[in-house]
């Protein structure tokens, strides 16, 4: 609209939208000196930003004090134990008893990668959890790299080991569609540096795992991916797919994703351990860019130490990512003398699950200093505007093309409305919640100088929401099961109801969320590890 055609009555109504009252004369002038305003956003968005430009400014989740760990001085090391003679049993081992079986010739990379392909082939329709199986390539790279054992080349715990990568990574010449409609057939001419990194690694890929459309959800452009435990329910999301492969057993570990929540949350409805590593350690060159100083990448397995495995091989310098801020890798810590935080206020509402206080239970146990942390009351859900404002700029195109209609999710909290509602935000307030960010890492950085490690529950509480935003790493572990009926959606702004299987009860699993400091994820993956003896919730499968 010209900025001729601005009137007084639209000014006002305006204000409604942004929480604002201005005077009658205030309106005035304010209509008289829109044009410059409106004809330069105008410009601006006539002009073509390709997907890989970044903005200027470089979120960096430091403050001053922060100091990198050294690098890891060792890390777990693949076991050394019989194979199996059931194929099953083989499929839901961890990487670090494939690794062993791999190395020591008991198993070969083309055994593994037939059954995963055999079992991806059998379960993986009724999980919708592939947009695109690679079995061809998979079985002559695996062949490739048993030749290359047998030669006496080993590249690693991850040589000849299976995975899935979530379909907002890209791999040339397979397509990535960022599981929405208007990007169907769109294939990448190169690899994404993680997806180099694993074949590197000697990691063999599977195919491409499901993610909801444009990383937010379980729903793709193909349909919802199921959690294995409750085909009645969605995996929940974004990495939708990779939890949901790695749960039943189709393949060695996957790769997601995380904005605010996306390898957390399948984790916790699928049953895995998903690890969110520090912002900006892993590259996320040739991923698909939702929010700038939000997203992340990181492993999503069937054992804590498989985690470390998968991340010693994505922790790799990418000097063409503006955006990776290079770290040593920790490793592992002793866990004797580490001091453990936990928030009382998160485990005192009415939906804590028994389960969080059995973990809290177990943590003592351990003989660790525990410290009880209090937070201040500061208005963490208006970060949330920093997330809209991000990933609308990500997708201006599609809003204001209308190409965002094509996506099949369409409701109150999906991504076309959430894009449309952001350009209502105010630039001013973007800048202020900005401001409140750098507040809340402050308090993070304050909190971690008494603790080493935090645990709490994973989905309640804002510390999802917290660190996330202040950048600081999270392991998502299952501690049990529980029955629950078939649940709601899960969303970023609420849950929406879906029909249930009324009257029944699902044995799902539970998880319970540990964070660390900024680019030292060891302390948290060794009481993770500790936690896991205790519960060895692992052992359990899904009955597909």
């Amino acid at each position: 609209m010209p900025a001729t055609q601005v009137t007084i009555d639209m000014i006002a109504a305006a204000e409604a939208l942004l929480g604002v009252a201005y005077t009658p004369a205030e309106r005035v002038l304010m209509r008289e000196d829109f044009a410059p305003q409106i004809e330069n956003a105008l410009r601006r968005r006539a002009m073509h930003l390709p997907e890989t430009l970044g903005p200027a400014s470089k979120f960096d989740p430091r403050l001053p004090g922060c100091e990198m760990p050294l690098a890891a001085s060792r890390i777990w090391e693949p076991l050394e134990t019989p194979l199996p003679e059931a194929d099953e049993d083989i499929a839901f081992a961890p990487v670090t008893a494939l690794a062993g079986w791999m190395k020591s010739g008991q198993l070969t990379a083309a055994r593994l990668t037939g059954i995963y392909l055999s079992r991806i082939a059998t379960f993986g329709p009724a999980l919708c959890c592939f947009a695109t199986v690679t079995a061809e390539a998979a079985l002559a790279r695996a062949a490739a790299l048993d030749a290359l054992l047998a030669a006496g080349a080993w590249l690693g715990p991850l040589h000849g080991i299976p995975y899935g990568l979530k379909d907002i990574i890209d791999t040339a010449g397979i397509e990535t569609s960022w599981g929405a409609e208007p990007y169907k057939g769109r294939v990448p001419a190169e690899d994404a540096h993680v997806t180099a990194a694993l074949h590197r690694a000697g990691a063999i890929l599977l195919g491409k795992t499901t993610v909801g459309a444009l990383a937010y959800g379980d729903i793709w452009h193909g349909g919802q991916t199921r959690n294995p435990w409750n085909l009645n329910e969605g995996s929940s999301g974004s990495s939708a797919g990779s939890a949901a492969a790695t749960a039943a057993g189709l393949v060695g570990f996957a790769i997601g994703t995380e904005t605010l929540g996306s390898i957390v949350s399948p984790s916790t409805r699928c049953g895995t351990v998903g690890l969110r590593p520090t912002y900006g350690r892993v590259s996320r060159r040739g991923a698909m860019p939702l929010c700038w100083s939000l997203d992340k990448i990181g492993p999503i397995c069937r054992g804590v130490e498989d985690t470390a495995l998968v991340l010693a091989a994505l922790n790799d310098p990418d000097p063409s990512d503006a955006f990776q801020i290079p770290a040593p890798f920790g490793g592992v810590a002793p866990v004797s003398g580490l001091r453990l935080g936990y928030y009382p206020a998160d485990f005192a509402g009415p939906e804590t699950h028994a389960l969080d206080h059995a973990a809290l239970a177990a943590a003592r146990a351990l003989n660790l200093p525990m410290v009880e942390l209090a937070r201040p009351d500061l208005p963490y859900d208006a970060l949330m505007a920093i997330l809209f404002a991000e990933a609308a700029a990500s997708f201006e195109a599609l809003t204001l093309s209308n190409r965002d209609d094509e996506l099949t999710w369409q409701d109150a909290d999906a991504w076309p409305n959430s894009f449309r509602k952001a350009r209502f935000l105010s630039a001013v307030d973007h800048v202020q919640a900005d401001r409140l960010r750098r507040r809340v890492m402050q308090e993070m950085h304050r909190v971690f100088q008494s603790v080493d490690v935090i645990i709490g529950p994973s989905l309640l509480g804002p510390m999802l929401l917290i660190t996330n935003f202040t950048g600081h790493p999270c392991l998502c572990l299952p501690v049990g099961h529980a029955q629950a009926p078939t649940r709601k959606r899960l969303s970023l702004a609420r849950h929406n109801p879906e029909d249930a299987t009324a009257g029944q009860l699902f044995d799902v699993p539970h998880t319970i969320s540990l964070w660390g400091k900024l680019y030292d994820e060891g302390p948290m993956l060794s009481v993770a590890q500790a936690l896991d003896r205790h519960f060895n919730a692992m052992r359990r499968r899904p009955k597909l």
